[in-house]
């Protein structure tokens, strides 16, 4: 599928699912905005090495996603740079665990800005330029805790249910415009998140890694297989295309059958 022209925004994509979207979005034609932090030239090495392969433009910033005004202006700088924002992926995420009476306030407060409240911002941002062009698309990496909960996960699993209700609205409201919005909801991912995720595990229930991720981790996904991030880069390159132009408002779950229940 060809995306030769369009220019795409992904937030947190110097590692992780979010890389192998930008990666994915390239490989498809679509110029490139960078995002999120990391090593300076681990970074540059992806950016250089993406425009070098796939013969697109690329670019990075190391705009803030729990901060609004920057979540809105890596879109505005965007489409000076690029002329457009015709896709926007709102990736960017982070996760802590632990009891709701021992929840850190701040932590609650961080991942709402980053998971959540930087999607509406970037959203508000790009949809004037969409409308105007009368093309669009948005798609919004969720979880399969945006459709069940987990214990120990208030804020993650309240933002990602967040997500959803946000993509429903924005959907309905530009249903009529040539812009979709749609939130794909992977199950557990192998991600330096998750990989954390089961380090922590394993040291809190005294288990081995590979005991924490077959009892603990996959317990829920009855396919006992973690989500390859192509599979979910592979969707997003099919919601982004010509393909995808009467998706719109769908949680898309990945998740080895996880919500199936």
């Amino acid at each position: 599928m060809s995306l030769k022209g369009k220019c795409a925004v992904v937030t947190g994509s110097t590692s992780g699912i979010g890389e192998g979207i930008a990666k994915a979005l390239a490989a498809a034609g679509a110029n490139i905005m960078l995002n999120g932090f990391g090593d300076a030239d681990q970074i540059e090495a992806l950016r250089a090495g993406m425009e070098a392969e796939h013969g697109v433009k690329c670019l990075y910033s190391d705009a803030d996603m729990s901060k609004g005004e920057t979540a809105k202006q890596l879109v505005h700088d965007t489409e000076k740079a690029f002329g457009a924002v015709d896709i926007l992926v709102n990736n960017a995420g982070i996760q802590t665990v632990e009891k709701i009476e021992d929840f850190p306030d701040t932590r609650w407060d961080l991942i709402l800005a980053i998971n959540l409240s930087s999607n509406f911002h970037t959203i508000k941002a790009a949809v004037p330029g969409m409308k105007a062009r009368g093309f669009g698309r948005i798609i919004n990496i969720a979880s399969a805790h945006g459709l069940v909960a987990s214990p120990y996960k208030a804020a993650y699993v309240a933002a990602k249910h967040g997500v959803l209700g946000l993509t429903k609205t924005v959907a309905l409201e530009l249903a009529e415009s040539g812009i979709t919005c749609n939130a794909i909801c992977p199950g557990f991912v192998k991600t330096p998140l998750v990989e954390g995720q089961i380090a922590e595990q394993a040291k809190a229930n005294k288990m081995s890694e590979d005991e924490v991720v077959r009892n603990v981790i996959l317990a829920s996904q009855p396919s006992k297989k973690f989500v390859e991030v192509d599979e979910v880069a592979a969707m997003t390159v099919f919601l982004a295309g010509p393909s995808g132009t009467s998706i719109t408002g769908a949680p898309i779950s990945m998740d080895g059958g996880w919500t199936a229940r």
